[in-house]
């Protein structure tokens, strides 16, 4: 029997999660937390688990491959003990799949321990671990989070908080992170705040999470967001915090909004479920073609359609219906069971959709192959005309800052250019794109708060061959490692 990856199959044109991050300071049940904390985070990554804990003596640890529900049961959970903990869920963006590199990152120190998380990427990663391995630095694994711990190495002499803050100068990119000693839990995030990550209240605990789903299955209370470039401390004194860097201008990451914050979370200041709502309205202005219903792929449509349907007052339908019971394996079927790669999941309901004219939202096509088929399931049952509308612009440019999208050949709207095209490939009658201006008026935020590279090519860092250029001239993030540097206070 041949067992294949479901989440390989099924999922091949959709953009893949980053990682999930979650921390708890201050109580006794801090392993369960973050536990059901992660779980809320899944969607985030899916590829491996890792939660550390500490009881101000002694830290803890267990981590996997596989889901949150795989990885940790009840008798993990009971040896990790003490009231502060950390967890994290990942996705592969930098470092390849394997227990090596799944998180958190755990290390000792002159006697010390370090325990940290990452959601993210430095773009200036492989230089940094150049230097630091010349300098005499032996890497444990291939993630780039492990670059900070051995930055910090450099200057824990002089203190935690100068050394966090040094490391942090010298990477570049997206990170979100959260570290864990024997007595304090640590949240951090990058000046231009790409991804989100909040602080909650549990009681007197404070919880800190990738989304503020997590705390809703928690019932912990929402405090607001780590801010871009804040350093935040908890200890037994209670919480305090750190800027060191100069404001930039914020980057914050529109795919969150558009795909992987999970709809019921709040993030950038928004909630994501009645943003995708307000992408699907302004899309039904900008493109109407003439159907009998429309409809989502679900789940990921779902938003954006309700939003549509409400503007344009044309009907609504489930027209596929998801199976909700699929495990992440199965066994591969022969090649008698044409297309069930594709019905696995989702199957159409034919006596509602035969002889239609249905126009299908979805939030993105990233490489196309998964809507091509889609597409051509709905044709052999029938369906007269099919359109489809995206609740985004197409996705030209590839990501540095921690999506998986990281070549443009990976990218249908790179590779086949004109829209039409894309139509043609996927097998579409009309194929439409909401436009750049149209999605950041409909969040309805600063059009210059976010990170649009992916649409626009326009990259708020600077990445590939102007990367060593940009180093030159940002002495103080990518000169070789020293001691003198001052700290900012």
């Amino acid at each position: 029997m041949n067992i294949m990856m479901m989440d390989d199959w099924m999922n091949e044109g959709r953009p893949r999660e980053e990682c999930g991050i979650f921390a708890v300071h201050g109580h006794e049940q801090a392993a369960r937390l973050t536990y059901f904390g992660l779980f809320a985070l899944q969607h985030r990554g899916q590829e491996s688990a890792g939660i550390t804990t500490a009881d101000g003596r002694t830290v803890y640890e267990h981590k996997g491959m596989g889901l949150v529900s795989e990885v940790f049961h009840e008798s993990t959970l009971q040896k990790l003990h003490g009231h502060m903990a950390i967890g994290h869920v990942r996705y592969s963006t930098t470092g390849s799949s394997t227990l090596s590199n799944a998180q958190p990152f755990l290390v000792h120190h002159a006697g010390e321990p370090y325990a940290l998380g990452h959601n993210g990427n430095f773009i200036n990663a492989q230089l940094l671990r150049s230097q630091l391995e010349k300098q005499g630095s032996i890497f444990q694994s291939t993630m780039d989070s492990e670059i900070v711990v051995h930055l910090m190495a450099h200057h824990l002499r002089n203190g935690f908080d100068e050394a966090l803050v040094k490391a942090l100068w010298k990477v570049k990119g997206s990170y979100c992170l959260v570290m864990l000693t024997k007595d304090k839990v640590i949240a951090a995030r990058d000046p231009r705040g790409f991804r989100p990550l909040a602080i909650g209240k549990l009681g007197e605990a404070y919880v800190v999470a990738s989304e503020t789903c997590a705390f809703d299955l928690l019932g912990a209370t929402y405090v607001r967001d780590v801010e871009p470039g804040e350093i935040v401390i908890i200890d037994n004194t209670g919480l305090r915090s750190l800027k060191p860097f100069r404001k930039v201008r914020p980057a914050h990451c529109i795919f969150e909004l558009v795909y992987f914050a999970r709809p019921d979370s709040h993030i950038f200041g928004q909630n994501v479920y009645l943003c995708r709502k307000r992408f699907g309205h302004q899309l039904a202005r900008e493109y109407c073609p003439d159907v009998d219903l429309v409809m989502p792929f679900p789940d990921s449509g779902n938003y954006a359609a309700l939003g549509y349907a409400e503007e344009s007052r044309l009907p609504f339908e489930m027209g596929m219906i998801r199976n909700h019971y699929v495990g992440r394996t199965f066994i591969q079927p022969s090649q008698a069971i044409r297309d069930f790669g594709v019905r696995v999941k989702l199957n159409p309901v034919k006596p509602l959709l035969q002889g239609k004219r249905v126009l299908i939202v979805e939030d993105s096509i990233i490489r196309g192959t998964t809507s091509r088929n889609r597409i051509r399931n709905l044709r052999q049952i029938g369906v007269k005309e099919i359109h489809m509308g995206i609740s985004c612009p197409p996705t030209r440019n590839p990501c540095p800052y921690g999506i998986d999208f990281s070549s443009k050949g990976e990218l249908i709207a790179a590779e086949k250019g004109e829209v039409d095209a894309i139509a043609r490939f996927i097998g579409l009658d009309s194929l439409y794109y909401l436009s750049i201006k149209g999605m950041v008026e409909a969040t309805q935020m600063d059009p210059k708060s976010f990170c649009l590279a992916c649409y626009s090519g326009k990259y708020p860092l600077p990445v590939d061959e102007e990367l060593d250029k940009f180093c030159m001239e940002d002495r103080v993030s990518c000169e070789p490692l020293q001691d003198d540097l001052p700290f900012i206070s």
